[in-house]
């Protein structure tokens, strides 16, 4: 029997081989192309177990055997792809379970897209406000795979903060809850005489062993999705242990979850967007820090060749915002007015976004913004009272990668250096050595990203059905992870390890931490079987072999 008709005989939900499944899951938003050998549809819970527990009797029969998850398919690392198997989310485990207002939180499976979630939770005035820009095409299984962050981070932090509870499928194929446990809960779950006693186990003698090590690993920025977060577990002095905070950002390499309960937090029911334009980096970190006292939700950044790209494809922004062309085009007239003035575009665009109770509290703190800014005569600041015209901007934000991807001829986006993070006030030193060194390969980007918290976005474009475009990568890939290693960096704030991160990880934390990780993965899953090749026994030729160049 073939592998496809014996997994047909143990599943409810669907086993797909048509070429155009396979196709649809060759890709995500990165640079790679992988297609897998067999989609499934699981209808629900029951069918990962048994698909778990088929994966475990058959893998002497079919040594290279694996399950990798997927959401959406928007992530830009390459996590989601596989030869192998890969197990689909959107179609049938797409549910939110429960939204309870009064207790803020809501239940959901992974295949529920960010958009859905949203209109079911903001009429009950909820949030989830770790959101990514990609929120319009993003699922909940991505989000908590890759510990997702976006333009609310600043002040809510990332997915990690708002995942309370998980059902995770693990590697001996039984549905696990998976919470904050205290000291005594602990001690309950590594007396059992099971799989998931012995994880426990396990886990709390590795971190209690190299407890010291460990919390002196955890990278010293804003925000990190590199690695799996073993210093985020155990909290020895508060005697609490976590292993959520190890699933969130493992990119479905330790189990498969099958439901979250998620915390939301109330919206804020007043906005409003100030705009800084800046003509050089040199000022921005002195200004973050006068922003960051007065609490925005935001302060993202996007560069002179994301406000050009806006420009090009005005018709598309228009037609997201849902204006006509010409009423949008002129709400670009600040735009031209700031270009004289500093006789040429704006370097840098920042906006920076305050949410509040009352109308009141925000113009207070717009009124402090503007003296904050006052001494650097050379930004120049406009407050926006019109959700309208803040809606550009962010649409320009949020729609910018989605653009590139589509709209440049010749090129293509080529997401390989699009997630580090430093501390803010090395980015005018940092960022131009970044950008010294894709010249020098002769290469253009554009940058957008987070600038409170130091997480930048940069994307090359290239013709990568050429070879010689093609073999840069990995050399500015090293040149550039050296350069943010050296300022005590992380290579991924957001985007996480997948294909292209998971071969530097040993570079980034020494062979001790790197060490910690495989044995971590060696105690969820001994046999290998969830998304191999991700953040450890990873392989750099391997990822390179797989660029979609065609």
């Amino acid at each position: 029997m073939r592998l496809q008709d014996e997994l047909r005989s143990i599943l409810q939900g669907d086993v797909d081989t048509t070429e155009e499944t396979l196709q649809s899951h060759s890709h995500d938003a990165s640079l790679f192309g992988l297609k897998p050998s067999t989609v499934i549809f699981p209808k629900d819970v029951h069918d990962i177990e048994a698909l778990v527990r088929f994966v475990n009797e058959k893998k002497d029969t079919y040594p290279n055997l694996s399950l990798t998850a997927r959401a959406a398919g928007t992530d830009m690392s390459g996590g989601p792809l596989t030869d192998s198997v890969s197990v689909s989310f959107t179609k049938y485990m797409n549910h939110t379970w429960e939204v309870n207002e009064s207790e803020m939180y809501a239940r959901v499976q992974p295949g529920v897209y960010y958009r859905d979630f949203e209109k079911v939770i903001l009429p009950e005035h909820l949030s989830l406000p770790c959101f990514p820009a990609s929120k319009s095409l993003a699922a909940m299984g991505g989000m908590v795979a890759n510990n997702c962050a976006g333009e609310r981070t600043l002040r809510y932090g990332k997915m990690s903060r708002f995942v309370d509870e998980l059902k995770v499928v693990l590697s001996d194929g039984n549905e696990y809850v998976v919470k904050k446990l205290n000291r005594e809960e602990l001690e309950t779950k590594k007396s059992q005489d099971t799989f998931e006693g012995r994880v426990y186990r396990d886990m709390h003698s590795l971190l209690e062993k190299h407890y010291d090590s460990i919390q002196a690993a955890k990278p010293d920025v804003a925000k990190n999705s590199a690695g799996y977060a073993l210093w985020d577990i155990y909290d020895r002095e508060a005697g609490t242990f976590d292993l959520t905070q190890l699933f969130v950002g493992s990119q479905g390499t330790l189990g498969l979850w099958s439901e979250a309960r998620i915390r939301l937090v109330h919206e804020k029911p007043e906005k409003k967007l100030a705009v800084l334009f800046f003509d050089s980096w040199k000022e921005v970190p002195n200004v973050v820090n006068h922003i960051l006292p007065l609490d925005p939700e935001s302060i993202e950044t996007f560069d002179d060749a994301t406000l050009k790209l806006g420009l090009r494809f005005m018709p598309q922004i228009a037609k997201k915002t849902g204006v006509s062309l010409a009423s949008f085009a002129f709400r670009f007239l600040p735009e031209v007015l700031v270009g004289i003035k500093m006789l040429g575009l704006p370097k840098l665009i920042m906006l920076v976004e305050f949410a509040e109770d009352t109308e009141e509290e925000i113009n207070a703190k717009l009124r402090e913004l503007e003296v904050a800014v006052k001494p650097y005569p050379r930004v120049i600041m406009k407050s926006l009272h019109r959700e309208s015209d803040a809606d550009k901007y962010w649409t320009m934000r949020r729609e910018s990668f989605s653009l590139l991807r589509k709209k440049v001829s010749n090129k293509r986006t080529a997401p390989f250096i699009d997630d580090f993070c430093v501390k803010p006030e090395y980015l005018p030193e940092f960022l131009p050595k970044v950008f010294a060194i894709l010249k020098s390969h002769g290469i253009t980007a554009t940058l957008a990203g987070h600038a409170g918290e130091g997480n930048f976005h940069i994307i090359p474009l290239m013709d990568l059905s050429r070879k010689t475009e093609r073999d840069k990568i990995p050399v500015v890939l090293e040149k550039v992870h050296n350069l943010v290693f050296s300022y005590k960096g992380t290579m991924t704030a957001e985007h996480n390890d997948g294909l292209i991160r998971s071969p530097y990880l040993e570079q980034m934390y020494g062979e001790h931490i790197y060490g910690l990780f495989v044995e971590t993965k060696r105690i969820f899953d001994p046999h290998n079987i969830f998304n191999p090749g991700k953040k450890v026994f990873s392989n750099l030729d391997f990822a390179m072999a797989h660029i979609d160049h065609e």
